[in-house]
């Protein structure tokens, strides 16, 4: 792992670091601002309400399984997940979202990115969430922490607000997580060299080699294979309680 930067330290050099929305402040969601992954609590609410056939659950523990093996590019396991949503309200499914974020994942927040995100906030940076999750799931939590911007990916619904089962292009992970990082920079006059970017995995690359400050959280063994390659400081967070 790349050398550590204590909870203390992270606060610090952000205080003694400039101030002002020229700076931003990117965080991931899964793994960075959350334990675990916001989705399992949408997943088991279906399950447990019996919403989800037999071979919805299976069809989705494949596609899982074989996306961590690197058989699935990720545009398509997040394409199969809300396609078995078609047909869904939108309006219902965000008010689902709230209620199993107080349910499920408030208490999985981390503690100490609540206090970064925080002197971010306190320091006038421009504070973003940047994540590959979909809307229900990664709004809740930046309304919880917040953060006003949300680089997230969204269903595509019809015209009477319904899910089609499919997702709006492009879809944000990876590189493509990276260009609407600059694209949102560029539009809202934000430096990417004096910006900060907190997150765990390995297809977060891209964009932490773009920012001045990349800071990757618990990495999981890709990303932490590049920091200590490019010596990045690891911050290493508690996990909540």
């Amino acid at each position: 792992m790349g050398r550590t930067l204590s909870p203390p330290e992270s606060l610090a050099e952000i205080g003694d670091g400039p101030g002002g929305a020229r700076v931003g402040a990117f965080f991931d969601l899964d793994g960075t601002l959350v334990d675990g992954f916001t989705a399992t609590a949408h997943a088991g609410h279906r399950i447990r309400n019996r919403q989800a056939a037999v071979g919805e659950i299976l069809g989705i523990i494949e596609a899982s399984v074989r996306y961590r093996l690197g058989r699935m590019p990720f545009e398509r396991l997040i394409v199969r997940a809300a396609g078995y949503l078609r047909g869904e309200s939108l309006q219902e499914l965000d008010a689902l979202g709230e209620q199993l974020f107080t349910r499920h994942i408030l208490d999985r927040v981390y503690p100490h990115m609540r206090e970064v995100v925080r002197r971010h906030q306190e320091r006038g940076h421009t504070v973003v969430m940047s994540s590959s999750a979909l809307t229900i799931h990664a709004e809740p939590v930046a309304r919880h922490l917040g953060i006003d911007h949300v680089l997230c990916n969204h269903f595509e619904t019809d015209g009477q607000g319904l899910l089609t089962g499919n997702v709006i292009r492009p879809i944000v992970w990876g590189a493509r997580k990276a260009d609407a990082v600059q694209r949102f920079c560029k539009d809202k006059d934000v430096e990417l060299d004096r910006s900060y970017f907190y997150a765990d995995g390995g297809e977060d690359g891209a964009l932490m080699r773009l920012v001045g400050h990349p800071r990757p959280v618990n990495p999981r063994p890709g990303l932490a294979a590049v920091a200590v390659e490019r010596d990045w400081p690891v911050l290493t967070v508690q996990r909540a309680r």
